[in-house]
């Protein structure tokens, strides 16, 4: 004979009525959260199988009803279903059940009265108990309890036994379990510690390039600070360089200016040379006149041309002065430009079609430089030619 099945309603934490499922003969575990009602479902099972509960006190009754939010309960029974199917209870039904019942009194109901109500409203069952109680045959009952509990025991001794097989058998799966388990969690690590290796690699190369670009950027920086200085530098030596041309381009108007003066009285000489030649011809007085004239012009020419040979070096050296000058700003013009092109290529020009007219334009300053120096060569090549000339006719004329 076991618990079959319990019900339960307005006892303690249970409100509403309950009944569990059909209990198992053999081991049943009540299983629940904090708070549930495991220890009341206890309680409620001992409220009818045990005689604790039949001397209590009203405020002690009172709370074995369920208090909760809502309305009061009044009253609150527990009943238990029991398996007779070994029939220890001299019964015809496979089942039978216990119940009891607690209800608020209106006023306070005196110990031995309810003693006495229940004397009156016991079942056959509990008379019988009782009555077997005063003949003596409890021991009988006992013994054959007992006897059922060896039988028992033995029954429980069989199915531990079973079920200690069972457990070694999950033993030895758990073992299995926990190996492979094991092994699964060393190769998760072996793999894990891999790819943190692989990851921390991947990280130090990333860092490594990083340094290496700020590097070069560090370089670059610099080489446009340091490109800047220089082109500050430039643009200065430029104004000077500027200036030095202008002066000497003002000494080059001078002395153009005297040239042309110098061949003007050159003309004017060989001129009146002719004239002189004329008279001499004519008139051997004139001829002296025109010799003495010629001398004087000779000395004057002579004079000319010490002067002139006094200046050509100067304009030579101006000359070549102003070669120099003139490469030297051509030199720092590129280096200008080739230094603004490392700069920032892209952003000076906006298509090749403007670069490469600005490269054109550059190319027509130049050749339009090299043909004013050219010219200036050539006026000078004149002049000296010139000077050899005069000098042949002079004497020619002697």
């Amino acid at each position: 004979m076991h618990i079959k099945q319990v019900i339960i309603e307005g006892f303690k934490s249970y409100r509403e009525q309950i009944a569990t499922e059909p209990f198992s003969p053999k081991i049943n575990c009540v299983v629940g959260a904090n708070g549930s009602g495991k220890t009341n479902f206890f309680h409620a099972i001992r409220f009818v199988l045990s005689d604790l509960f039949q001397n209590l006190r009203s405020e002690d009754r009172h709370a074995l009803l369920h208090e909760g939010a809502g309305h009061q309960v009044l009253s609150a029974f527990v009943e238990i279903v029991f398996d007779n199917y070994d029939n220890r209870i001299p019964e015809n039904r496979s089942d039978e059940s216990a119940r009891k019942r607690w209800v608020l009194p209106l006023q306070s109901i005196l110990c031995s009265a309810a003693r006495k109500a229940s004397l009156t409203l016991m079942k056959d069952s509990e008379r019988l108990d009782l009555l077997k109680e005063i003949g003596g045959t409890r021991v009988y009952e006992e013994r054959r309890r007992e006897r059922n509990k060896r039988k028992q025991i033995i029954q429980v001794v069989q199915y531990l036994d079973e079920r200690l097989k069972e457990l070694d058998e999950e033993k030895e799966e758990l073992r299995k379990y926990q190996q492979l388990d094991r092994q699964r969690k060393s190769l998760e690590y072996t793999i894990y510690d891999k790819e943190l290796h692989d990851a921390r690699q991947k990280l130090e190369e990333v860092e490594e390039a990083r340094n290496k670009v700020s590097e070069t950027s560090a370089k670059m920086y610099n080489s446009v600070l340091d490109s800047h200085e220089r082109s500050k530098d430039l643009d200065k030596m430029l104004k000077d360089l500027t200036k030095e041309v202008q002066g000497l381009n003002k000494e080059k108007e001078l002395v153009e200016k005297r040239q042309t003066e110098a061949i003007k009285k050159q003309t004017e000489l060989e001129l009146d040379v002719k004239d002189l030649q004329e008279r001499i011809s004519g008139n051997v007085q004139a001829k002296e006149e025109a010799m003495k004239q010629l001398d004087i012009l000779q000395r004057e020419i002579q004079d000319s041309m010490e002067e002139l040979d006094k200046i050509s070096p100067l304009y030579e050296n101006q000359a070549i002065k102003e070669k120099d000058i003139t490469k030297g700003i051509m030199e720092r013009e590129k280096q200008l430009s080739i230094l603004y092109q490392k700069q920032g290529r892209a952003t000076q020009f906006s298509s090749k079609a403007a670069r490469d007219k600005w490269l054109q334009k550059e190319i027509d300053d130049l050749q339009r430089v090299l043909s004013s120096n050219l010219a200036q060569v050539i006026v000078c090549i004149c002049f000296i030619w010139g000077s050899t000339v005069i000098k042949d006719v002079n004497a020619c004329v002697v």
